[in-house]
């Protein structure tokens, strides 16, 4: 298989896996590009995870957007380390990656359903990890009815990893101190983040 005909194919496992599209505007007018993370197929993908995510965002979502202002909303809800999550080395490099235009207009990162593990990570390494600029526009929504004060219910399809998830931890509020958790195997997992920096991946932010 030449290299044209992988960056074809990891192209459409993206464009199929609809885990990152554009869904209307945000309360202020503008562009919402969706992030599903349970939909990422980061197996799928295996070690082309960061390139085709960079490939992705340049060559389809940028133009998509245009010269509009927007905003991210990732959503977290039930993701697996193993099966749909490309790392936080990837994550960085796209953004790093995008023209400082684009990076300018980018107003707001909405990270719903972060879990203790991540709200922790970020905080110790995220102003390492990441430029000023996109970790001072992170802004963490632990329930969907958050978002809403942002993003209008009727311009935002919500997956439904995201609905069970947000029904879940109604039931059981303290999942959100990671007393409970719906995987044990990603509890207090603090020190599973690889390379000799931490930097390339977090295998467990859920």
């Amino acid at each position: 298989m030449t290299m044209a005909d992988l960056t074809q194919e990891t192209e459409l496992l993206l464009e199929r896996s609809r885990a990152i599209t554009l869904h209307g505007r945000d309360k202020r007018g503008r562009a919402v590009v969706r992030i599903v993370g349970k939909y990422f197929p980061a197996r799928a993908l295996g070690g082309r995870a960061e390139e085709a995510l960079r490939r992705y965002v340049s060559g389809r979502v940028l133009p998509e957007i245009g010269e509009r202002e927007f905003v991210v909303v990732y959503v977290h809800s039930l993701v697996d380390r193993g099966e749909n999550f490309p790392g936080v080395g990837a994550i960085r490099a796209t953004y790093e990656s995008l023209p400082a235009a684009a990076k300018e207009r980018l107003r707001a990162v909405y990270f719903v359903h972060p879990g203790l593990q991540a709200r922790l990570f970020f905080a110790t390494f995220g102003r390492f990890l990441f430029s000023s600029g996109l970790y001072e526009k992170l802004r963490y929504m632990s329930r969907l009815e958050y978002l809403w004060e942002h993003v209008s219910k009727g311009e935002f399809e919500v997956p439904e990893c995201a609905r069970r998830h947000d029904d879940e931890l109604e039931r059981r509020p303290l999942m959100d101190y990671g007393i409970e958790a719906t995987d044990r195997r990603c509890m207090f997992d603090a020190a599973s983040m690889d390379t000799s920096t931490s930097l390339h991946s977090l295998r467990c932010i859920s």
